[in-house]
């Protein structure tokens, strides 16, 4: 089973993978949580192990944000703050189980397991998503407007879904050509005008309700936005 730890602490990072790795697990590692929620968006994981505490992104919006994306895989926080109101707090926010610094690592395995046993909803797969009357269905790659499929290119479905896994969120000219294209691509700016254009003329303009957004000199935002 994959499982994500997302732990800002080298050496607690290293005991951590360490011990889930000789425990049968298949482990990947993120030190902090935006990192971590790019990843969880776009991979598959049948669990996650989460500090509280992390830089760029709390372990509590981390988890937060992930529950509202519909992602189900079972989440257990690790923490030094173990005050009656903090564990309570972590389990509101989406975590199924809340362990508090320091800990032993047997205790840890046998809380994963324990969760993977209750069947946390097999791995972390997005399985809709909608924003005002767009549903985005990842495992059929399908995409509907008032409930009509968007027929889309390849390369057009690949820039809807880099928006559709950071809607509301501003996604950079750089980010698109990496997921159209690739990590190594040099793709002329003009490219990449005209898939954005190709995309806006199926899956916006022939709605009312204007989805997709651009903040120029940036980016683009996919939302539903008032009076937009």
């Amino acid at each position: 089973m994959r499982i994500l730890i997302v732990e800002d602490e080298p050496k607690t990072a290293h005991h951590l993978r360490e011990g889930l790795s000789a425990g049968g697990f298949q482990v990947v590692h993120k030190g902090d949580g935006q990192s971590a929620l790019d990843l969880a968006l776009t991979e598959s994981f049948d669990a996650l192990v989460v500090d509280v505490m992390l830089p760029r992104l709390s372990g509590l919006d981390l988890v937060s944000r992930l529950r509202k994306r519909g992602l189900r895989a079972p989440v257990l926080f690790l923490s030094a703050k173990g005050a009656i109101e903090d564990r309570v707090r972590g389990l509101e926010e989406g975590g199924d189980d809340y362990l508090v610094k320091p800990y032993a690592l047997p205790e840890v395995l046998a809380r994963l397991r324990a969760l993977l046993r209750r069947g946390g909803g097999g791995p972390s797969t997005l399985e809709r998503a909608e924003v005002g009357d767009l549903v985005w269905e990842p495992g059929h790659r399908r995409i509907t407007r008032l409930g009509k499929r968007v027929d889309l290119t390849p390369k057009e479905y690949a820039l809807a879904a880099l928006l559709l896994q950071h809607r509301g969120e501003v996604v950079t000219r750089d980010q698109m050509v990496k997921a159209v294209w690739g990590l190594t691509s040099v793709v002329d700016p003009n490219a990449l005008d005209v898939q954005v254009r190709r995309l806006r003329k199926k899956l916006d303009d022939p709605y009312d309700l204007k989805l997709i957004h651009t903040l120029r000199g940036v980016g683009l935002v996919l939302e539903a936005r008032e009076n937009a």
